[in-house]
């Protein structure tokens, strides 16, 4: 059988052009894979519904190829797990298991369009609102880590997470409100970004919070990443939000015309990088689960700094209440929700009516109190202050790096390793009554600026540990290419165990 664990864009159409293997081939093994390790064996439980014609697609790729001597675009053949038409696309609802989409989502039909082969969808917290994996689509069955199956992968895009770490895929797609693009790639050992709303198009997708949300590249390296980027990104006139990426085009951005152009440059670069360290925002080393975290981070900024870079420790004023005050989950995540409800006739046309106003189990609170917010957010009184401390936040975040002559700010994703499956029920992530799972992605989600995770390395138990690169609007080309040299450098990249 064709080898394919780890293998990249670059490898995959090198196999292509020499007559290694068809598309149709390389499509065949993940199909296969997916049926034997993800739905049977082990059981990873990464995928949902999958494609019936993507073999039919990818061997008219192959024909393409032979026909015309080139490939159709930069994804030529690659598969991708992505949200499409004519596939039961769930939202993690049971309301929705017979919910087939009759178009695709815009960034999906760019991503068709560069020549990627869409195998199917993956598995999501319920309504994007979950910190772990278990929904109702699968009847409540956790998403298993590919390094540790007694443990999660987290949040929204947790399929998709597991799906690319355990090879049952090249890439996927992830979406991004509050940190469920990073938490998972954190998680799953596995490069994530999450770029600034309105650079890629939600259409198609359900916001959690349409001003924070976006969906992102998911993938084992930083190369495979950026090139994904580029094909997704573009002004879409059904996502006013996008006019953010028309702004990009006219500013000449991406440099070199891809993410990827300058990549290599980015091992020099991250020599010469200045970081700030968010130490605030580092779990109590009194925690084991935070300490081990801490050990792995800071042995990768150790590594980084013998090569040359600067690390600096910044200090934000009112951080923590910068990074909660301003979220608007509870505000208007039911109206946006709502709103995408209402493209959806055949499905219940509010969430209160799908969810309870109130559960016995600790991981869904959240969840239930989203559902049972406001139907105008303009109703709550702390409306207006939350979204006027949420841009003095953003102004002091941008002020600070520009002062300070930042390259990014650094942090760990989520101050502890991926948690076991009990511990979305036993309470540890419970305070004072309400949940509080120790993520550090808020901070750039509620500023709105692009931030990628990079595999940093795994704890002494082997669990994987990720960490994060904030930068300013429009860096995500920058970004990518400081993650480049960190990849380079920290190598904190590596295949889960056999079979995987």
């Amino acid at each position: 059988m064709l080898e394919v664990r780890e293998i990249t864009i670059q490898q995959a159409h090198d196999g292509f052009r020499n007559g290694r293997f068809t598309a149709k081939e390389l499509t065949g093994v993940f199909l296969e894979r997916i049926a034997k390790w993800d739905k049977s064996g082990p059981r990873i439980n990464s995928t949902m519904a999958l494609s019936v014609t993507a073999l039919e697609e990818a061997g008219a790729l192959d024909v393409y190829l032979e026909e015309n001597g080139r490939l159709k675009g930069k994804l030529h053949g690659i598969p991708v797990l992505a949200d499409t038409k004519g596939i039961i696309t769930t939202y993690g609802s049971a309301v929705a298991k017979n919910n087939i989409p009759d178009e695709d989502a815009f960034a999906v039909t760019m991503l068709k369009q560069a020549g990627a082969v869409v195998l199917g969808k993956t598995t999501m917290a319920e309504w994007a609102t979950v910190w772990f994996s278990a929904n109702g689509a699968t009847d409540y069955e956790f998403t298993k880590n590919p390094y540790n199956l007694d443990h999660d992968v987290g949040a929204s895009s947790g399929g998709s997470g597991a799906a690319v770490a355990a090879n049952f895929t090249i890439l996927a797609v992830g979406e991004d409100t509050g940190g469920s693009i990073r938490v998972p790639s954190s998680f799953c050992n596995i490069v994530g970004l999450r770029p600034t709303p309105g650079l890629i198009s939600r259409t198609g997708f359900c916001p959690l919070i349409k001003t924070q949300d976006t969906p992102g590249p998911m993938a084992r390296t930083v190369t495979d990443c950026a090139l994904m980027l580029d094909c997704m990104v573009g002004f879409d006139p059904r996502d006013e939000f996008t006019g953010f990426a028309a702004t990009a085009a006219a500013l000449g951005l991406p440099k070199g015309g891809s993410y990827a152009a300058f990549l290599p440059d980015g091992v020099k670069k991250i020599k010469r990088a200045k970081i700030g360290v968010v130490r605030q925002k580092f779990g109590p080393d009194s925690d084991p689960y935070c300490k081990a975290v801490n050990g792995v981070v800071l042995a990768a900024i150790d590594k980084l700094q013998s090569n040359g870079t600067a690390f600096i420790d910044v200090y934000i004023e009112n951080l923590d209440h910068y990074m909660s005050f301003p979220l608007t989950y509870l505000q208007r995540s039911r109206s946006d929700i709502n709103s995408f409800l209402a493209t959806k006739p055949h499905l219940p046309q509010d969430i209160a009516d799908i969810l309870p106003e109130k559960t016995d189990v600790p991981y869904m609170s959240t969840l239930c109190a989203v559902a049972h917010g406001p139907k105008d957010p303009r109703d709550d009184p702390t409306y207006l202050d939350r979204i006027l401390q949420r841009d003095e936040f953003k102004r002091k975040i941008d002020c600070l790096m520009a002062f300070l002559d930042l390259d990014a700010l650094t942090l760990p994703d989520v101050r502890v390793p991926p948690p076991r499956f009990e511990d979305a029920t036993n309470g540890r992530f419970m305070k004072n009554g309400e949940e509080d799972f120790p993520i550090n992605t808020y901070l750039a989600s509620v500023i709105r600026h692009p931030a990628i995770s990079v595999p940093a390395g795994f704890t002494e138990d082997g669990l994987p540990v990720g960490m994060e690169l904030i930068g300013l609007e429009h860096q995500e080309q920058h970004l990518l290419e400081l993650a480049y040299g960190i990849e380079t450098i920290i190598r904190g990249r590596k295949a889960p165990p056999a079979p995987f």
